[in-house]
């Protein structure tokens, strides 16, 4: 034992060093990287509800917190805080719905702004500063739907859109990397996600692009007589078949795995259960919305429900207009007016492993008996009382006028 302990006091010290050396690396970057004289914009584009970070790529280095400042567009006056002047906002991303207002649905974290679950609204000008209103650096961030995106089934033999030219601009799709495959071991898909980019010599000097003359379509740095290209293109997404095996994992002692295959014999559960399990009990006819726990719209996710794979070459949402089960882009799984059919266990693929279930149960809501108390009583005959005075308003004034008509007439 006397032994050992030198060894481990050297050990945790080369941590230490390694550490402090990591540190002092992160701090050089912002000595590296000098602050531009003018500021620029960094064009930057997402889909919608997916979430993002905003690095503040230089500040002064006397400056030891920042605040991030959010404005619709350039030269306007309205300009939002996106964190109290004490440095961070901490925000715990398993609270954040979509939907959520953009001040619920950020935080800054070493120097970093993060949006969660983006929405269509959050595209404009994110600027890097101090609170007295000294600027470092800029983000345009365009942030794009998914209401009217565009779908190719690859194995279908469908394509992506063709290149959209004009006399002055070209308007064409950029594709992320193919992501993994949502489910090992059985058939499984991939996605790539494709946003619409924009090609011209006629964009605003002041925002810089990863390529010349191409930005994203609803970058500010597109002229105001060009707005109309994010309607003439739609962000893609394309979708292929995939399989890949599972990752082999560390099987139990021989002895533990004989006692659980001797209870799972017997008709109980082993006594470790495959994935998490969660249940609900859900009425009839209402509306059902499921998410993948620890998942996000850019994440490869996969549903089943029982032995059925739910594929998006079948359930993916505009697929068919009439679909009562459906999957939206953000992976999450829809059941519009449940049916008792509706029933069953619904397991979760993410990043190809399965990591959850959920039991639903459908049952038949009670029906209640009203009374003059409830709200609903209270509103029906409130319209009811005040139909009842109109009609009999507009009954005592037209006999009113056929009174006076006769006498003029008389």
């Amino acid at each position: 034992m006397e032994t050992r302990l030198p060894g481990a006091a050297v050990l945790l010290c080369l941590v230490d060093v390694l550490h402090a050396f990591a540190v002092e690396e992160k701090g050089n970057v912002f000595k590296r990287r000098a602050c531009p004289a003018f500021l620029m914009f960094d064009n930057a584009a997402y889909l919608a509800d997916m979430t993002f970070e905003l690095p503040c790529n230089c500040k002064p280095e006397e400056v030891s917190s920042v605040t991030w400042y959010f404005q619709k567009s350039m030269g306007r006056r309205k300009t939002r805080v996106l964190t109290d002047f004490s440095g961070t906002v901490i925000v715990d991303s398993g609270h954040i719905h979509v939907g959520s207002d953009m001040l619920k649905r950020f935080s800054i974290r070493m120097f970093s702004l993060i949006v969660f679950r983006a929405r269509v609204t959050d595209s404009g000008h994110y600027l890097c500063g101090t609170k007295r209103g000294d600027l470092f650096y800029g983000y345009d961030v365009d942030v794009q739907p998914t209401g009217r995106i565009t779908v190719a089934f690859v194995d279908r033999g469908q394509h992506i859109q063709d290149d959209y030219i004009e006399n002055q601009f070209r308007l064409f799709t950029t594709f992320w990397d193919w992501t993994r495959c949502d489910r090992c071991g059985v058939r499984g898909e991939q996605r790539r996600i494709g946003l619409c980019y924009v090609r011209s010599t006629q964009l605003h000097p002041r925002y810089r692009t990863t390529v010349p003359n191409v930005v994203s379509c609803g970058s500010r740095a597109v002229p105001p007589h060009f707005q109309h290209l994010n309607h003439l293109r739609r962000p893609e997404v394309a979708v292929r078949s995939c399989l890949t095996p599972c990752p082999k994992k560390k099987l139990p002692q021989e002895g533990v795995q004989a006692i659980a295959n001797v209870i799972f014999k017997l008709g109980k559960k082993p006594w470790l259960p495959h994935v998490p399990m969660q249940f609900h009990r859900h009425p009839v006819g209402k509306r059902l919305i499921v998410a993948c726990p620890g998942a996000r719209p850019e994440h490869a996710v996969a549903w089943d429900k029982d032995s059925v794979r739910l594929y998006r070459s079948r359930y993916l949402i505009g697929v068919n207009k009439s679909m009562r089960v459906f999957i939206d882009h953000g992976n999450h799984l829809h059941i519009q007016q449940v049916q008792v059919s509706d029933g069953g266990t619904y397991f979760c693929w993410r990043e190809g492993e399965m990591v959850a279930g959920f039991r639903l149960s459908v049952i038949y809501e009670r029906r209640r008996s009203r009374t003059f108390g409830d709200p609903e009583t209270i509103y029906a005959a409130k319209i009811i009382g005040m139909s009842y005075g109109v009609l009999s308003v507009v009954f005592v004034v037209i006999h009113v006028c056929r009174c006076c008509w006769r006498l003029f007439r008389t």
